[in-house]
This record gives structure tokens, sequence and C-alpha cells, in this order.
């Protein structure tokens, strides 16, 4: 195969929305220190701290997105850990999704589907796309994490990047009910911006106070983002020889 198929643009630029979506998430949340809940008086901004400095702390956990943003919802579903291992899937639009596997800090496996594979050929000539199709149809590419077309892939993988885009020290946050989410009683606390946009952040009650979910409601970037199987192995191994596409 002469040419490895180009990464697309706009799933880049939705990553980057994913990641902005934390940050919107944990912006300036309004306080409210009532001794309520498990948590007695911390502030609902103490809790919220308390909260993304253990979920940093994890050995690994399991991350899902869902951005439905109108003009090209995003949706992931990784596991990872601080060792370097990844994996999971990354759909953008409602049918192009990729498989990426990261078994250590230096090397990716990607498996783009039928539909992303075709988007990305979609201007090629169909001697071109046939030959696109039948090579890496069900097969895995490998490629370096520092490439500059793979970074952006692999960004939500890096637990430390993935999370210190939450604002700590916000003051001003809304205690809730508490709750369960995924099972786990969890206690809801709230932004309401006044512009029709609201963030909730949930975090457990027993055992380590982690975020269990971020919800964003209103604004253009509504959605949810799920954490779970804290502290879980994370099986990363790369696909087999003969699996794998040499693209060198």
């Amino acid at each position: 195969m002469r040419t490895a198929p180009r990464r697309r643009t706009a799933l880049v630029a939705v990553l980057g929305a994913a990641l902005a979506l934390g940050t919107t998430a944990c912006g300036p949340f309004s306080d409210d220190a009532k001794p309520t809940g498990p948590f007695g008086e911390l502030s609902g901004s103490q809790i919220v701290d308390k909260a993304f400095a253990a979920t940093k702390g994890a050995k690994s956990l399991t991350v899902d997105i869902d951005e439905r943003k109108a003009a090209e919802p995003f949706k992931a579903y990784l596991s990872l850990d601080t060792r370097g291992q990844c994996t999971g899937t990354l759909t953008t639009g409602t049918t192009s999704t990729v498989e990426l596997i990261k078994p250590d800090r230096r090397n990716v496996y990607l498996r783009f589907d039928e539909a992303s594979l075709r988007e990305q050929v979609k201007d090629e000539s169909a001697e071109v796309q046939e030959a696109t199709l039948k090579e890496l149809r069900g097969r895995w590419m490998k490629g370096s994490v520092s490439d500059p077309d793979n970074k952006d892939m692999v960004a939500l993988c890096d637990p430390k990047q993935l999370l210190d885009g939450f604002e700590q020290g916000a003051s001003g946050i809304v205690k809730g009910a508490e709750t369960t989410v995924g099972g786990q009683k969890a206690l809801a606390l709230t932004e309401p911006d006044g512009k029709g946009e609201s963030s909730t952040v949930y975090v457990a009650t027993q055992g380590t106070p982690y975020v269990l979910k971020i919800v964003t409601k209103g604004g253009e970037e509504p959605g949810t983002i799920t954490f779970s199987h804290y502290g879980k192995p994370v099986e990363a191994k790369a696909p087999a020889a003969k699996d794998v596409v040499k693209t060198d």
C-alpha cells in the first residue's frame, strides 16, 4: 500500500471539543456551604476539589463520553491507566468508529471501521478507494504516540491530560440531592449559569470520593462524561502481527 489513509480533521476537532467539555463542566460554580450529606461542613467547592484530586490519583479508570453537539456528535469509551495502557473506541457522527489499543507509552494501534475508511478516501479514485478498503478492512494500523497524526487521537488516554482541564478552587458550588450513579451513591453538585446552561458533577459518597459523572445541559456542547471501573486492570495487548498492516 502506497499511503496510509489521512486522519479525519473532524475527528481531531471533536476530540478537542470533548476535552473542552470537561473544562466547561467544572467552571465557576455557585457555592452552597450548608452542612448536608456525608461531606458534612465541606463546601461544594471543597467537595469538587476533593473529588478531582481523588480521580487524578486513580491508577486506572474507564471514561464514557457522550457529546451531543448538533453538528457532529461524538462518543468515546476508553479504559486507561497510569502505566500508559489504553483501549476503547471513538465514534464521530453516527457511524464512523475507530478502535484504539495503546499497549504502552510509545505505540498505538488503530482500526477504522468501513464507514470511517470510506469517508477518508471519498475524494480518491475508485481504484484507490477499493485498494485501501481491501488493505485495511478489519486490520490495525500501528503508529507512534508522538506522531502528530496520532497525538490528538490518544489525548483522552492520558489521565492527566484528561483531567487537568478541570478548574480547581472554584467558589460557589450548589449542593443538590443524594442520588445513585451506576449503582453507587452520589452527591450532585450543580452550576446554574443563568444563560440556559447548567453543569452537574456527581461525586461518590461512599469509599473514595471519585467523580462518577458530569452532565452538561444546554449551551453549544451538551453531553455526559461518566467515570467508572476505578482501579480495575486495563487489558491493552497489541494485536497479532498478522492483523497489523505494514505502512513503512
